[in-house]
């Protein structure tokens, strides 16, 4: 490692967000109430300060915190506010809570979006963007995808569908354009501007039936319309594709997997925002796997991680009962920093050492 840090949850997280200032928001996903929901100060190390090594689990700070009386599965900062976002069962409601201002440490629920037909539902998925105003896109199937104006509560789109399949994913590629992940393997184009079109769902290229997948969406190259996605199946199946012509596959892989992944809850895949062609695995055993994938081809073949990090599963009384990796996201800026979480309430903020090649 270049640096690891570590800090130890009063409970375990599913999500980790990172907000204005480069803060680090958690959440805990227990099923009792008073779920903490935390905002943390980075380690000095990754404020710009002098690297420190191997830091104890204070160099993380708790700024401010609030709770939850329902888990959280699923927590988005609004940009350019102090908004954050949050979902979990038993509905498809959406819980919008208050960072407080620098003379207050408290997170307060400050309104709730709630969904037609919701009580009954999956927990909602979301994503968050303020192209034009605070907006948020959220949704547990395909039939019930919509937009609503955080502050106002407004809805301003709904998805056409008659499909009640399952979401796993759904993200903003730009102001105007939605893009979807089933459960199943299918992902979906939407535009905000045809709200009446129907959605029209293509399967993943090679996709293996049966599994349960997710996706991750990167980064094109600067003045290109080109976004690489990432789907990621339980039984350890990576197919890239682009938002162009996301029926087409530009390549495939297995990734080196302990063993399938039957629930699929925990399944995290996600691109480097800073180093190109990488992403990162999680939600199989407690690791996380970093890939460089501009060597891949259409084969399928069992691909070599660059880096693995095992932190998680050498933790307190990890012998006893092994660790799940719940969660993982790279630092916006640094190029092979990520955090992730795991299901004994650690958080890890880590650096490899570069080897060889771009990454």
């Amino acid at each position: 490692y270049q640096d690891l840090h570590t800090f130890e949850l009063q409970a375990p997280t599913r999500v980790i967000e990172w907000a204005r200032g480069n803060r680090v928001c958690v959440a805990g996903y227990g099923q009792s109430d008073g779920n903490e929901i935390l905002q943390l100060l980075p380690p000095p190390a990754l404020q710009g300060k002098e690297t420190q090594g191997l830091c104890p689990e204070r160099d993380f700070k708790v700024e401010c915190g609030g709770f939850s009386n329902r888990p959280v599965y699923s927590l988005k900062h609004v940009p350019d506010t102090s908004l954050l976002v949050t979902s979990g069962p038993p509905d498809s409601s959406l819980q919008v809570w208050q960072v407080s201002a620098e003379d207050s440490d408290v997170i307060k629920c400050v309104s709730a979006i709630s969904t037609e037909n919701g009580t009954g539902q999956p927990w909602a998925k979301i994503a968050t963007i303020s192209a034009r105003a605070p907006w948020v896109l959220h949704g547990s199937r395909l039939n019930s995808v919509q937009i609503t104006e955080v502050e106002s509560r407004k809805n301003v789109y709904m998805a056409a569908s008659q499909s009640s399949e399952e979401l796993s994913g759904l993200a903003f590629l730009d102001g105007n354009t939605l893009l979807l992940c089933c459960a199943r393997g299918r992902l979906c184009l939407a535009d905000v501007r045809q709200p009446q079109s129907p959605l029209e769902a293509a399967s993943v290229p090679s996709a293996p039936c049966g599994e349960r997948w997710c996706m991750g969406v990167g980064r094109g190259p600067q003045g290109s319309d080109s976004q690489p996605i990432a789907c990621l199946s339980s039984g350890g199946h990576l197919t890239l594709t682009d938002v162009r012509k996301t029926s087409e596959s530009l390549a495939s892989a297995k990734c080196r997997v302990p063993s399938p992944s039957s629930g699929a809850e925990f399944l995290c895949v996600s691109w480097a925002p800073a180093l190109a062609g990488c992403l990162a695995v999680s939600g199989f055993d407690g690791t996380v796997h970093v890939y460089d994938t501009q060597s891949w081809d259409s084969s399928g073949g069992e691909a070599e991680p660059i880096f693995v990090h095992k932190g998680h599963a050498f933790g307190p009384g990890s012998s006893r009962n092994p660790p799940l990796v719940t969660a993982h996201t790279w630092h916006p800026q640094k190029p092979r920093t990520l955090l992730s979480a795991a299901s004994d309430g650690s958080l890890h903020i880590w650096d490899w050492v570069q080897s060889c090649g771009k990454c």
